[in-house]
């Protein structure tokens, strides 16, 4: 089979390339976000970031790129230092990158988004050869996507798979993925990291993950580092760690490992009374189309329910129509055997909390202090609130407490919320809905983009309230969360519950079989 050559290719070097950076430092005004690091990746390999967030891995890959200058230190590509000013400069030595967040055009097909792709485009396209030229690609990929469709039409997974598609085009010699897996199902994501890993063993280039799972780390790399606060603190070859000892690297010391990576605290307890129940719930999507179809659950008390399902598959919409966002087309949703509609006296009074995925902008006013965002479901009753007045005095004595209570970073009660960092604004709103005892607790992705530290405190506070006997929905897109958390896990797809299941009988493969719509 002939080798693509696209409009606008370049014929760089071929082959995995070596990647030394030597003592690199970057700062940001008086934060040093990277300090003297001096990373070593060998040619064909995949090579595993690990690092709390904040630790500096993006900070370091966007060096290499030339997304971002370092103010000391090298990048020296197969020995030789060159100045990667740009990415333009970067894709030119054959280096590519896949970020965490979609760079995809929308309005384009998957065809002119690859072709996009190489950057250097003639005038005139003759699209009859690159179609032909692009399917010869595909052929070579295990991965199948319809030229002609637009990334409004994929899902979560078919983007990701089309952000790895423009870069394997390029035929980089190193590729740096930034989080690849977080949108895919299990199923999936082995077949993205099976391929990158036998494209680096083939010799066709190297590979720099960058992951928070330790699964894929033991499982598809070669050679792992990890960065703490700015510095590279450990280099191993994988085949002599273990999870334990990666976490302990991360966090600094044994005991902060155990405490930060342990399993949260699950009393026993057998269910208890229906609290929260869902029937025939239809929902609509922002473009008019059905997104929740018919769908029916039950949450008892002293249980967590776990709702699985690659993004966009109607758990954003569902979400919104429970907390009272997003208007119900027809269904019944109750709470204590009340119909419930998410008014705040009904919040209040039935004891439904809620922590949706975004909070800055979903649960918040980002220009109210933190005190006020913390009052927003007690302003306007005793003690805060007094013939009529609200009484801040209240409202700022009530936040410090729960500052202190909830460890919340935060310069003072009087700070605009949106000046904190996402880990602290979910813990402030945390603080804010379970200030006092939930019944029902609404989650969605609750841990998305936060380190290890705030993630391990989070999952105990959600698993408090399934212990002191509340009823708690956690929709997630991360399966080891719902595992880890769950007490029955259900699967979304297309709107629809298509499985359920016991979380201790839960197979991780049969969950990722139905999320892809293959299940049975």
């Amino acid at each position: 089979m002939n080798e693509p050559h696209l409009p606008g290719a370049i014929s760089p070097k071929t082959g995995a390339l070596a990647l030394d950076t030597l003592h690199l430092t970057k700062r940001f005004g008086a934060f040093t976000a990277l300090d003297d690091c001096s990373l070593k990746v060998a040619p064909g390999t995949v090579h595993a970031l690990l690092g709390e967030n904040g630790a500096g891995k993006s900070t370091l890959v966007k060096c290499v790129v030339g997304y971002q200058r370092a103010e000391v230190g090298s990048v020296l590509i197969d020995g030789r230092e060159h100045d990667i000013a740009t990415p333009v400069v970067a894709r030119d030595l054959g280096i590519g990158m896949v970020y965490q967040h979609f760079t995809l055009v929308p309005g384009m097909t998957v065809a002119e988004n690859l072709l996009l792709a190489r950057g250097h485009l003639p005038p005139v396209i003759d699209w009859p050869a690159v179609r032909q030229e692009l399917n010869a690609f595909l052929a070579t990929t295990p991965f199948k996507l319809d030229l002609d469709a637009t990334p409004q039409q994929l899902s979560a997974g078919q983007k990701q798979k089309l952000e790895i598609l423009k870069q394997l085009l390029l035929k980089p010699r190193l590729l740096i993925l930034d989080e690849p897996t977080s949108v895919l199902t299990p199923q999936e994501a082995d077949e993205v990291l099976r391929l990158l890993r036998d494209r680096a063993h083939a010799g066709e280039c190297s590979i720099v993950l960058i992951t928070h799972k330790f699964r894929e780390v033991t499982a598809y790399a070669d050679d792992v580092s990890v960065l703490r606060r700015g510095r590279l603190v450990a280099a191993h070859a994988v085949k002599n760690t273990t999870p334990s000892m990666l976490a302990t690297d991360m966090v600094g010391g044994a005991d902060d490992a155990k405490r930060e990576f342990a399993a949260p605290e699950r009393a026993v307890r057998a269910p208890g009374a229906v609290r929260l129940s869902v029937q025939g719930l239809v929902v609509d999507g922002d473009r008019g189309q059905t997104a929740v179809d018919g769908l029916s659950l039950d949450v008892r008390g002293g249980e967590i329910v776990g709702i699985a399902g690659v993004a966009g598959n109607g758990q954003r919409e569902l979400l919104e129509a429970l907390v009272g966002q997003r208007a119900r087309v027809s269904g019944k949703v109750t709470v204590g055997g009340e119909s419930f509609t998410a008014t705040r006296g009904q919040n209040r009074r039935l004891k439904v909390r809620s922590l949706p995925e975004e909070p800055l902008r979903n649960a918040c006013v980002g220009d109210l202090s933190v005190s006020d965002n913390m009052g927003m479901r007690s302003f306007d009753v005793a003690p805060a609130s007094r013939f009529g007045w609200m009484r801040g005095a209240v409202l700022r004595e009530r936040a410090r407490a729960l500052i202190q209570a909830f460890g919340v970073k935060t310069r003072g009660e009087l700070a605009p919320i949106r000046a904190l960092s996402g880990g602290n604004v979910q813990r402030a709103v945390l603080a804010r809905e379970l200030s006092d005892a939930a019944d029902v607790m609404i989650v969605a992705n609750p841990v998305f983009g936060l380190d290890f530290a705030a993630v391990a405190e989070i999952h105990q506070r959600l698993m408090d309230v399934r212990n002191r006997g509340g009823a708690v929905l956690l929709i997630s897109e991360d399966l080891d969360e719902l595992l880890a958390l769950s007490d029955r896990i259900t699967v979304m797809s297309e709107g629809r519950i298509v499985h359920q299941v016991d979380a201790k009988a839960a197979d991780r493969n049969a969950l990722g079989a139905f999320m892809g719509g293959s299940g049975h």
